[in-house]
């Protein structure tokens, strides 16, 4: 139980099977100092390097990211993520990253650069095949790493009409639709050539959004028009103060739920960027260290940002400053090959 009567709420932590991690993790998440602690771990699924939770918190899906490629869904009740039913295939190589879309879970496959929906039944379990996959097609500059598409992130925008995927192959960013379980490209937005997009985070309550760049280190402020369904580019912005001494390779990107803020982590430089929200941009005001080696991929729940550092094989935990935004390490747990954290629904009250 946790201070002010509120109970202790729960984590989840995806890990790289084939690198040492110990698959899907479950821990408690103290209330009020964030603090984690392992409950136990399901090794069921090779590599479950991104997990997303139902909107109860009673499932959590899992991209196994292979060659064969494949989503999971489990149950979470008790202190060890269950697997319900077998994984199944998603008809692409090396999914990265999903998310929940329409009554389906979306897989943005980084190998074969493509989109799949998979349906999810009512109770919550995944149907036994996908009903569609989306294949992108181009490519970029960057020949060692932009030779064909490379979906690495897909999630519904706000209002739930479109889903976007984030191509770091092709330098763009598709709004889909998804109708009688059909995916279709509604409209793909160019971004800057050679600058490699990674992930894409919403503005909580305002038309943007913003992209953070893996092939330069560097943030894409876009406006969203939510009824036309694109993204406008408007600037770019370094997430580092000084030019890095190697290849930067930011990762993850974060808005703070009041939308004053923004973050983002590099794993080139071990370090997590904050940003402050202005009218039509982002004003980088300060970078710590993320705790650990290579961090992956980074979330924000209750005042605190928790960040999963793959290398050094253990996740952190950040306050956040309310006044500043930047974040303050309170506490790390070990976990090899840390890859992604999603935080369950807030605990309730007593």
């Amino acid at each position: 139980m946790a201070d002010g009567g509120r109970r202790d709420g729960r984590a989840y932590i995806g890990s790289f099977t084939a690198a040492g991690g110990p698959g899907v993790v479950a821990a408690s998440v103290a209330a009020g100092s964030g603090a984690l602690t392992v409950l136990g771990a399901a090794g069921d699924v090779p590599d479950p390097a991104y997990l997303a939770l139902s909107p109860g918190g009673d499932t959590l899906y899992a991209v196994s990211e292979t060659a064969e490629g494949a989503v999971a869904a489990y149950r979470v009740s008790g202190h060890k993520p269950e697997l319900v039913g077998s994984p199944v295939p998603v008809g692409g190589s090396g999914p990265t990253h999903l998310s929940l879309f329409a009554g389906h879970v979306l897989a943005a496959n980084y190998g074969s650069g493509s989109v799949t929906a998979v349906p999810v039944r009512p109770d919550g379990t995944l149907a036994g095949a996908p009903s569609s996959v989306l294949r992108h097609s181009g490519s970029g500059p960057h020949t060692p790493r932009q030779q064909g598409p490379h979906a690495h992130q897909v999630q519904p925008a706000p209002g739930g009409r479109w889903a976007v995927s984030v191509d770091l192959g092709t330098d763009s960013v598709r709004v889909c639709t998804l109708t009688e379980g059909s995916l279709d490209v509604h409209r793909e937005i160019a971004l800057r050539p050679g600058s490699g997009p990674r992930h894409l985070a919403f503005h909580p309550h305002r038309p943007y959004a913003y992209v953070v760049n893996e092939l330069t280190p560097t943030v894409t402020v876009c406006h969203w028009d939510a009824d036309d369904g694109t993204l406008k580019p408007l600037a770019e912005v370094s997430v580092l103060a000084d030019a890095p001494a190697g290849d930067a390779y930011p990762s993850g990107i974060v808005a703070s739920p009041d939308g004053r803020v923004v973050w983002t982590a590099t794993r080139g430089e071990d370090v997590l960027s904050t940003f402050a929200v202005e009218a039509e941009g982002l004003r980088l005001i300060g970078t710590v260290t993320c705790a650990g080696h290579w961090p992956r991929a980074l979330t924000e729940a209750g005042g605190f940002l928790y960040v999963a550092n793959e290398r050094s094989g253990d996740v952190s935990w950040f306050a956040v400053d309310p006044d500043t935004g930047l974040p303050r390490y309170e506490g790390s747990i070990d976990v090899p090959a840390a890859s992604c954290v999603v935080i369950g629904p807030e605990a309730a009250t007593t």
